[in-house]
């Protein structure tokens, strides 16, 4: 994996209570591997990895990357 990939963080708030993230792991199957629930005006960072190759949001979160800025609905 290159340096690049493995170093892209997004910054998720929630804007409700028990907004879902979740991992999904890399490879030929894709499986949750990780899951939090996070209350409102939390915030997790989170990390693109070997492991994780997608991230699931499940709520109203401001969900933010080098990529923009963006609300889920």
């Amino acid at each position: 994996m290159s340096k690049t990939n493995s170093s892209e963080f997004i910054v998720i708030k929630a804007k409700e209570d028990g907004v879902s993230v979740i991992g999904l792991t890399r490879g030929t199957d894709t499986r949750f591997h990780h899951s939090e629930k996070l209350d409102k005006g939390e915030i997790m960072i989170a990390q693109f990895t070997e492991h994780t190759s997608a991230i699931k949001i499940r709520g109203k979160a401001l969900v933010q990357s080098a990529h923009g800025e963006m609300d889920t609905e």
